[in-house]
């Protein structure tokens, strides 16, 4: 068992899947999780709950096989080998979002990259990676349910921030929970704008370089936002 998380780090994992529920990124269903900051062969992740319903004592410690090690009888999410594998995989990245936001289903189930349609999604810069979930075990419920569907999407996602899974939704992640959030949030804006404008006529996207540039800018200006949509929220009981 690894030693106890930051007391701060559980609070803001809490945080994020309040604001991810307000911001209309996940509703009764998706999840956030954050590398454990003490352990990183551990990462955290709420209890099997709605995420606007989290609060601290709803928060589980894992290890990267996805095994749940202080749940105490309660239920875990079904999907919890998406973060395992993907923390696996990817030493750099330090929290996940995945979650079913509307306007990027419509991408997946056409192959459809998302790419950059202006400044706050810099981060799309390379597109978006495409899990599809038939070519590792045919027919299924969508679920990345077990051990190799979580190394089969870890390794679809490669270098990128985001991967679409084709009718099932998406999953982001970013170098802290903020950036995590933050990706999600524009990830599902930058898809109802890339929509409307492929509607309009071609679409002029954000180069690599105009898009990593703004990345950059970006990620400066994190605490703003964030701060935003913790007040947003408000007390959280």
């Amino acid at each position: 068992m690894p030693p106890a998380a930051d007391p701060g780090l559980v609070d803001k994992l809490v945080v994020a899947n309040r604001i991810l529920y307000r911001q209309g990124v996940v509703d009764g269903f998706g999840h956030a999780s954050v590398r454990h900051d003490a352990s990183p062969g551990h990462f955290l992740l709420a209890r099997n709950m709605a995420p606007g319903l989290v609060r601290a004592e709803d928060i589980v410690t894992f290890d990267l096989d996805g095994a749940a090690l202080d749940a105490a009888g309660r239920r875990v999410y079904l999907e919890r080998f998406i973060h395992g594998e993907v923390y696996r995989a990817r030493p750099d990245v330090q929290a996940i979002v995945h979650s079913h936001s509307p306007s990027v289903i419509p991408f997946g189930v056409t192959g459809q990259a998302l790419r950059p349609v202006f400044h706050m999604s810099g981060f799309l810069g390379e597109g978006t990676a495409l899990f599809e979930i038939r070519n590792v075990a045919g027919d299924t419920d969508m679920l990345v349910s077990n051990g190799p569907l979580g190394v089969a999407l870890a390794a679809a996602l490669g270098s990128r921030s985001a991967v679409l899974m084709r009718g099932h939704g998406s999953t982001v992640v970013g170098a802290s929970l903020e950036q995590a959030v933050y990706r999600a949030f524009y990830a599902e804006v930058n898809a109802r704008l890339q929509i409307q404008a492929m509607g309009l006529g071609e679409v002029t996207y954000l180069n690599a370089q105009e898009a990593a540039k703004a990345a950059a800018i970006n990620d400066t200006q994190l605490p703003r936002v964030w701060e935003l949509w913790r007040q947003e929220i408000g007390t959280i009981e």
